[in-house]
């Protein structure tokens, strides 16, 4: 059981250094995704295709 809670601990730190590396290599593009708990949780869950929806919406919407 805390090996579950721990991979997903773990999985969960991931994604937010994956999300802030990703931000501050688009941040002179102007196409920044704010790190919040939807955006954490969607990633988390999906991965990388659910960053890659996350930077397509943000493109249809802006």
């Amino acid at each position: 059981m805390i090996k579950k809670i721990f991979k997903v601990l773990k999985r969960l730190v991931l994604t937010c250094f994956l999300l802030y590396g990703y931000n501050l290599i688009a941040a002179p593009l102007g196409v920044i995704i704010p790190i919040n708990i939807i955006t954490l949780v969607f990633i988390t869950l999906f991965g990388v295709p659910a960053l890659c929806g996350f930077i397509a919406i943000f493109l249809i919407a802006f």
